[in-house]
């Protein structure tokens, strides 16, 4: 009861959040590869999708550990690669915040996803987070090293998430129960997206 009385909390809180918390307030951002590090540590968006990743491909367990962070980054630089083009996807932060309900949700199943369907969703959801960055990226600017500073800060945290996954694989609820935590703290973001 304790544990819902704590996700019940989380929840209105982040609801309560506002939407400077995303982590694409569409500024303009100081380059290069220390920035591009840092950046996926900032907004609340970053952290808790990147995490997510790491950890549905640590559950799905065996190569999937990497092909779904890989699958995920790739997307991730195409969506860049669309955005630096100035093409961006409709509805781009209801899609972010859509990604953590579903990656929530996919962490908190009791049986995780077979490898084909959690690659492809992570993919789709890596092309918006892609898009929303490239988008930010002034064309006067060398991008390459915050581009390579961003894919390691993402890769950084993909590896936290499988981590936590490897050594909490006797306690799965802790696990779960993240799962459940990312997919409403989603649902409150994209609930201030309407």
């Amino acid at each position: 009861m304790k544990t819902l009385a704590r996700l019940g909390t989380l929840s209105a809180l982040s609801a309560l959040t506002p939407s400077l918390a995303f982590a694409h307030s569409g500024g303009s951002h100081v380059h290069g590869l220390f920035a591009g590090l840092e950046h996926p540590l900032f907004g609340m968006d970053h952290p808790l999708a990147m995490v997510a990743v790491g950890m549905i491909g640590a559950r799905a367990g065996g190569r999937s550990v990497v092909l779904v962070p890989l699958f995920f980054v790739s997307a991730m630089v195409a969506g860049a690669l669309l955005g630096m083009a100035g093409i961006g996807l409709p509805s781009l932060e209801t899609g972010i915040a859509l990604s953590l309900v579903v990656f929530g949700v996919m962490v908190g199943l009791a049986r995780p996803l077979p490898l084909a369907a959690a690659a492809a969703l992570t993919a789709l959801f890596g092309l918006f987070h892609g898009n929303a960055h490239g988008l930010e990226i002034p064309e006067s600017v060398s991008d390459i090293a915050y581009a390579a500073g961003f894919v390691l800060g993402t890769s950084i945290l993909h590896a936290i998430g499988a981590l936590s996954v490897l050594k909490l694989a006797s306690w799965p609820l802790p696990v779960r129960t993240a799962g459940i935590a990312t997919s409403l703290v989603g649902m409150a973001m994209a609930a201030q997206t309407f």
